[in-house]
């Protein structure tokens, strides 16, 4: 069933009747366009907040799409643990396939990081890039249904991301995976904690004085395996390997 998200403030506070909701914009000419939905049909809502409405399309409007809501549910496949990605910048296009990839896994948190081996460099101009990237995140968090739309953060300095993981504070789990050695994630998550903030290098994987002061402030070094993996590869191999554990795949 289509699925689109759309600010609570359009939707209903209350499920105990039939309410209606109005669609508008890009996502109203998708529907009526490409997808040739017709007065009958039925799509899902999404409030981004935990949410979803299942709909029957009542009619259409010039620019817009109109629904009655015919019952609401809690969503059901956001995952118990949630994970905030700190990623070094790579090259290229290659943020946009792990942003996309990302999300699918399950994801909660992206925050792209320039560190001391990235090739791409912070200009001070990455708003245009911020909103490419959200794009991406929302599009691939509507795709694979997801219960919310997961925020990809301006790049941070590397100052910037140390300060934001340690204001996350000491009962969320910090874990590096390090190309240079360190423990299986099996023994370092502690899926139990809810939450817990994941650090990818770039190409180049991290300065071993940036292991250091991430490990002085308690951080635990991992390890993917004997193999080197590609900096796109490893945050969605840790992924992977977090929803496994934490059973949400």
């Amino acid at each position: 069933m289509p699925r689109f998200f759309i600010p609570p403030p359009a939707l209903p506070s209350s499920a105990d009747a039939p309410s209606r909701a109005v669609i508008d914009g890009p996502d109203a000419r998708h529907i009526r366009g490409a997808l040739r939905m017709r007065t009958g049909d039925n799509l899902t809502l999404c409030d981004g907040a935990g949410s979803d409405y299942y709909c029957e399309i009542t009619g259409f409007g010039d620019e817009t799409v109109e629904l009655k809501i015919l019952y609401r549910a809690p969503t059901a496949c956001e995952p118990t643990l949630a994970v905030t990605l700190y990623q070094g910048l790579p090259k290229g296009d290659k943020l946009e396939w792990i942003i996309q990839k990302a999300v699918e896994l399950g994801v909660t948190r992206i925050v792209p990081v320039e560190t001391a081996r990235s090739v791409a460099r912070l200009t001070g101009k990455e708003e245009k890039k911020r909103v490419r990237w959200q794009r991406i995140a929302d599009e691939a968090a509507g795709q694979c249904g997801r219960g919310i739309l997961p925020p990809v953060n301006m790049p941070l300095t590397w100052r910037q991301a140390v300060e934001d993981m340690s204001s996350r504070g000491k009962d969320v789990p910090l874990i590096v995976c390090y190309e240079g050695g360190g423990e299986p994630l099996s023994a370092l998550a502690d899926v139990r904690t809810g939450a817990l903030s994941l650090v990818i290098g770039p190409e180049g994987g991290f300065e071993p004085e940036e292991i250091q002061e991430l490990t002085g402030r308690g951080a635990r070094i991992a390890t993917l395996g004997k193999r080197i993996l590609r900096c796109e590869t490893a945050p969605l191999a840790a992924l992977a390997a977090l929803m496994t554990l934490s059973g949400n795949l």
